[in-house]
């Protein structure tokens, strides 16, 4: 059986929050983390409504909130502009609340080191969880019985080994686990440098009441061909970050980054560095996100630019598909094949993810930006400008999905992906959107911890409860669906899965037994 039923190796913020996942469900982990306290690099700062629901199914969300709460008109909103960040052409960009009503939180934003701080406290919480802090994994081995990882302690350099039933690797883009387990990448190199500077600057925070309820910020100029100069804010105050492309071979000594900063904002201004340093602009996916009993998740499976804020968000909701089918698993009423799921629902996401958005956003902005000028055409210029983003389309557009999944109930001829549409239709591998129930609750508030079946059909509701105890398959129901929710959702029955994406969406025609062996892969 092991030491553990579960072991990760890495504690930031994907592997804090799988191991609260797991923990929640009575799973015993173990988690590795090779630094006693968060490290204070502002990255992964916008968290999404989708995030922020795991949150709240992770019991902290209140806690996220009151970790870095925002100033009265500060905002969290982006914007773009053209040539410089003072520019006089600019548009809001990344405009989350158009997707609000979709989901049941509202999106976020604070700096990695804050988020991860709300996840340790919350991990400290949780029986069953045990954290070697101060600890980094060196080895792994593993057989049809189970893994074992070697871990060093970066103090005294004592040695000692974890033994469990699963592995995963929660490790970053370097991943240990993903070496070791000899799981291959599939690379997209865009053969450029960038920067990452830390700075603070109460100037740039007055120069910016300009644009208010802005906190980051994309700097779009024909030199640098679709590539973005991208400002952040950390906190609100005179803290910032500063993401741009710089030549090959830059190093802290030999280029001029004030100046740099000042042909971005527009003009001269004061500021103080607090850090300099460099990441290569690449897209990497994993050939597969399982190896026997050794899986990846987060940055270890995928790793792409920091373009719209999908890194952290998409590390979140890999452990969250995740962990709820190791568990089903180690409990006992997950099929053989439920874990090989993981890899074919979210794999396909991300790949959706990096073609249709991340490269998508290169291409188009280097593509107008050879088009386009305002120095050839002002009024040519203005109206393509303007038009760009009247309808929000790739907020709206960015809809992960599992269409076509082999444990959902809906299409077979699709595949899963990035690129769908928000509706509050229950269509079977999408997310459920949130609803009022007939008792006042949202449909939220109800769900429970594993497969919940929200249902307005005694009939429906007494079969499901039938083949769930028949199958050993822990199942909530919720009867009070409202006239106005079933409007809504287009459906009076529906299977919700523990990650709040739907199985299945019917009525009494179907076959209860055979909609619950295969949301769980006991098929066949």
């Amino acid at each position: 059986m092991g030491d553990y039923e579960v072991i990760i190796n890495g504690g930031g913020p994907i592997g804090m929050g799988l191991a609260i996942e797991l923990g929640q469900r009575g799973v015993t982990v173990a988690v590795v983390e090779r630094f006693a306290e968060p490290q204070h690099i502002p990255k992964g700062q916008n968290l999404t409504q989708r995030t922020a629901e795991h949150f709240h199914f992770w019991g902290c969300e209140k806690e996220l909130r009151a970790a870095h709460p925002i100033p009265k008109g500060a905002g969290i909103g982006g914007m773009t502009t053209y040539g410089t960040l003072l520019s006089d052409y600019h548009y809001d960009w990344l405009n989350r609340s158009h997707v609000r009503d979709y989901y049941f939180t509202a999106n976020a934003r604070l700096p990695q080191y804050e988020t991860e701080a709300v996840l340790r406290a919350r991990v400290a919480e949780i029986p069953g969880i045990t954290i070697f802090y101060d600890w980094s994994g060196i080895d792994l081995a593993q057989d049809d019985t189970g893994v074992s990882l070697t871990i060093q302690n970066r103090s005294d350099g004592v040695k000692k080994t974890l033994t469990g039933q699963y592995l995963v690797g929660c490790d970053g883009s370097r991943s240990l686990v993903r070496e070791k387990a000899g799981i291959s990448e599939t690379l997209s190199d865009h053969n450029r440098l960038m920067a990452l500077l830390v700075f603070r600057s109460e100037e740039l925070h007055e120069l910016l009441t300009r644009y208010p309820g802005k906190a980051f910020y994309n700097v779009l100029h024909p030199d640098f061909e679709g590539y973005w100069q991208f400002f952040g804010r950390v906190d609100h105050g005179f803290s910032w970050f500063f993401h741009a492309p710089v030549p090959i071979g830059t190093t802290q000594d030999n280029f001029d980054f004030t100046k740099m900063l000042h042909q971005a904002v527009g003009q001269e201004f004061d500021l103080e560095f607090d850090y300099v340093g460099f990441w290569d602009l690449r897209v990497a996916i994993a050939n597969s996100y399982r190896a026997g009993r050794v899986f990846i998740a987060g940055d270890a499976a995928h790793s792409h630019p920091p373009y719209g804020g999908y890194g952290i968000n998409t590390g979140f909701e890999d452990v969250r598909n995740l962990g709820w089918k190791l568990a089903a698993v180690l409990h006992g009423w997950g099929g053989a094949q439920l874990l090989d799921s993981y890899d074919a629902e979210r794999r396909p996401v991300f790949a959706s993810t990096a073609r249709d958005f991340i490269e998508r956003f290169i291409e188009e902005d280097k593509a107008f930006l050879e088009r386009y000028s305002p120095d050839r055409d002002v009024e040519e210029f203005t109206r393509m400008w303007t038009s760009r983003n009247l309808d929000a389309d790739e907020v709206m557009a960015f809809e992960p999905n599992y269409d076509g999944s082999r444990i959902v109930c809906g299409d077979d001829d699709r595949t899963p992906s990035a690129r769908g549409n928000h509706s509050f239709a229950a269509r079977a591998g999408h997310h459920l959107a949130p609803q009022a129930l007939a008792d006042g609750r949202n449909a939220f508030e109800a769900l429970g911890p594993s497969f919940t079946l929200l249902s307005a059909s005694p009939k429906v509701v007494r079969a499901f409860q039938n083949a769930a105890a028949s199958l050993d398959i822990p199942l909530t129901v919720v009867e009070n669906l409202s006239g106005s929710a079933r409007e809504a959702y287009q459906s009076t029955s529906i299977l919700v899965r523990p990650d709040q994406f739907v199985a299945w969406s019917g009525d009494e025609k179907d076959n209860p037994a055979e909609i619950l062996r295969r949301a769980t892969a006991r098929l066949g």
